[in-house]
């Protein structure tokens, strides 16, 4: 009777979650439909932008380029053997050939090019294929500054060079500027999918941080971890980082910031009267979440968060609005990082922003809003002068510091929500937190 009252409780919560969460077939149809619009209407206008009117990707098996990863079907979960993509934009005639110089074509938007009985050599059939469009300019990824366009190896390089014809060499450039708007651009579709995902995220964290899973006295830090890590399985999902959970408290010395992701007791017994602070992700539909929440767990006869946790919190979303209102075309994340640190100091505050980019990969390609342990800005190798570009989600993750005299001691308060940035402006994906999770939640119909 326990094992099916056990089993019961399972599928009864999961399937709480599953009426936002697509099976396997009706995952890769979609995928597959949002790859063929960003192929046919996203790519030809990235390539005009950025004067590249001859992409070249080249991968093989198990070691793939993280970008050419991401213009796989939902069926390819790799590459296979070498492959190599051939994109060509003809602005003036309005054409765009999608190419795969492989012996099948790869799924509907990129035709097979290379029938290997006439053309053994697979090399040779690139190159004919090269010079048949005779391009202005030829995309590599190779890049100093993203390490995401950076995904050339050096074998696949020098062979491409050893068969390209000389007077080609000197069009090579660095397709860094492509390949990073190609990872960091948000198409219409792909923003009502985000919405859901971030839902889910936030509908996860509500359930970790409620009674139905924390009890006072008895479940740890990393009991609460483990259960998020557990749910986003059984829901058929996947993270791209391990859930962590973190308590303040009035007992507790404030820690530096590295704390929150490495050096932190395992086990920590949640207690009432805790602070408790979460980051979580999740990854679907080939898009990732990340979320920082915070709960408070009420101590006997209290029916909310103290006020001065309740003011702290406000203090950590005028943080994030100082910065939201910083982020303007073209700035660059230095930029937009001192201009919103100045703000927000000249408004008492006590922040620190390390905001990155979000989307097909957690920390994506992009402009770069700060890191953690580099206030002063990012360096010239991070990006720097990367600009902020419409159509693009960021994590808006930072942390202000506020004294607690009640605690005699100073707290942060971590947050982290996806923001989409587009030709309107900033907004939140699927809102923000402005009010603390609290444990056990309140029932309004019982008395004193």
């Amino acid at each position: 009777m326990k094992v099916f009252l056990f089993l019961f409780f399972i599928a009864f919560s999961i399937q709480l979650f599953s009426q936002q969460i697509l099976p396997e077939s009706e995952r890769a149809r979609v995928v597959d439909e949002v790859l063929e619009e960003r192929f046919n209407t996203l790519l030809p206008k990235l390539m005009d932008d950025t004067g590249i009117d001859m992409w070249i990707l080249i991968s093989r098996e198990y070691n793939e380029d993280p970008v050419l990863k991401t213009m796989l079907p939902a069926k390819w979960l790799n590459a296979r053997r070498r492959t190599i993509l051939l994109f060509y934009r003809d602005s003036a005639k309005g054409n765009m050939d999608k190419l795969a110089v492989a012996r099948y074509n790869i799924g509907k938007s990129i035709a097979s090019a290379w029938d290997k009985e006439k053309e053994p050599d697979q090399w040779k059939r690139l190159i004919q294929l090269v010079e048949e469009r005779n391009p202005r300019k030829i995309g590599l990824n190779f890049s100093k500054d993203h390490n995401i366009a950076d995904g050339l190896d050096k074998t696949d390089y020098d062979e491409l060079m050893t068969n390209l014809p000389k007077k080609y060499h000197s069009k090579i450039v660095s397709a860094e500027q492509l390949a990073v708007r190609w990872i960091e651009t948000r198409t219409e579709r792909e923003m009502v999918l985000y919405d859901q995902l971030v839902d889910i995220t936030h509908d996860i964290i509500a359930e970790a941080f409620s009674e139905k899973v924390v009890t006072p006295g008895v479940t740890t830090t990393t009991e609460v971890e483990w259960w998020m890590r557990q749910k986003i399985t059984d829901l058929g999902l996947d993270t791209w980082f391990h859930p962590t959970v973190d308590v303040q408290r009035t007992s507790e010395k404030r820690e530096g910031h590295l704390y929150s992701f490495s050096g932190r007791p395992d086990d920590m017994v949640i207690l009432p009267g805790d602070l408790l602070h979460c980051d979580m992700g999740i990854t679907y539909l080939r898009l990732n979440t990340d979320c920082q929440e915070l709960a408070y767990v009420l101590k006997p006869n209290e029916k909310k968060a103290p006020d001065f946790l309740v003011n702290a919190l406000k203090k950590g979303d005028d943080v994030q609005d100082f910065l939201t209102d910083n982020m303007i075309t073209g700035r660059t994340g230095n930029e937009i990082l001192a201009k919103s640190l100045e703000d927000a100091r000249k408004a008492g505050l006590r922040p620190a922003i390390y905001t990155h980019p979000l989307g097909i990969y957690g920390h994506s390609a992009g402009t770069t809003i700060g890191m953690w342990d580099a206030q002063d800005g990012v360096m010239k190798d991070d990006g720097e002068k990367y600009p902020l570009n419409p159509n693009t989600v960021y994590a808006i993750e930072l942390n202000t510091t506020v004294n607690i005299p009640e605690w005699k001691r100073d707290i942060r308060i971590m947050l982290e929500e996806a923001g989409f940035y587009g030709e309107a402006g900033f907004r939140y994906v699927n809102g923000r937190q402005t009010e603390f999770l609290l444990i056990p939640r309140i029932k309004e119909h019982l008395g004193n």
